[in-house]
This record gives structure tokens, C-alpha cells and sequence, in this order.
């Protein structure tokens, strides 16, 4: 079974950037989509971004549409989400998923995903 492993968190101030990244090892994650979530202290976990097996489709959640760009590179087995204009209200621990099924394009459900990763935390500082 795949194994996904975030890294790329940490302590950023507003405005600022950071890149995460979601590296799969074992089976390949190319026939997947892939969902990143986040869960802020207090709250559930929500969906963030999702990108469809081939990378063609994307779709982000409202709140981070435009600051928020997730991307693949099958060769690499890796998953990416580059975060802009990063606000106080996006610190959390934000999760790389697999989808259950090949082929999809990508959905908001967490119940779509089958494999998770153990979460790198986020924290923005106004």
C-alpha cells in the first residue's frame, strides 16, 4: 500500500508563501487523484485542493481559490501545494490523500481518499 509523507510546514508570517509537498512511496500515484485537507485546532479537517490523475482538473476550495495552486509529478511520485498570501486562518495541519479509485477526477468527500499522510503543520503569524 502507498505511504505518503508530508513535509514543507512551518512558521510563516502573513502574506507570506510557503510550498508543501507530498512525497508517496511504494505504489505509484499516478493513477490517482489527489486531495490536500487541512484540520485548524478546534475545527474538522476540510477539503483544501484536489488535482485529477492526469493533472488536468483542479479544484480548489473556495477559501484559497487563487492564493492556493496544487500540481503532480508522476515521474517523482509526488504531490504539491504552493500557498500565497497565506492569512492566519489557513494554520493548521494540512494532509495529502489518495483517492480510493483510479481514474477520477478528484472530489471534496474525505471519504473519496483511502490513504492519508500524517499531516505537516502550518502556522501563520499576523
Amino acid at each position: 500500500q502507498v505511504q505518503l509523507r508530508e513535509s514543507g510546514g512551518g512558521l510563516v508570517r502573513v502574506g507570506g508563501s510557503l510550498s508543501l509537498s507530498c512525497a508517496a512511496s511504494g505504489p505509484s500515484i499516478s493513477t490517482y487523484a489527489m486531495g490536500w485537507f487541512r484540520q485548524a485546532p478546534g475545527r474538522e479537517r476540510e477539503f483544501v485542493a484536489t488535482i485529477s490523475w492526469n493533472g488536468g482538473s483542479r479544484n480548489y476550495a473556495d477559501s484559497v481559490k487563487g492564493r492556493f495552486t496544487i500540481s503532480r509529478d508522476n515521474a517523482k511520485n509526488t504531490l504539491y501545494l504552493q500557498m500565497n498570501s497565506l492569512k492566519p486562518e489557513d494554520t493548521a495541519v494540512y494532509y495529502c490523500a489518495e483517492d480510493t479509485y483510479r481514474w477520477r477526477v478528484g472530489g471534496h468527500a474525505q471519504s473519496e481518499y483511502g490513504y492519508w499522510g500524517q499531516g505537516t503543520q502550518v502556522t501563520v503569524s499576523s
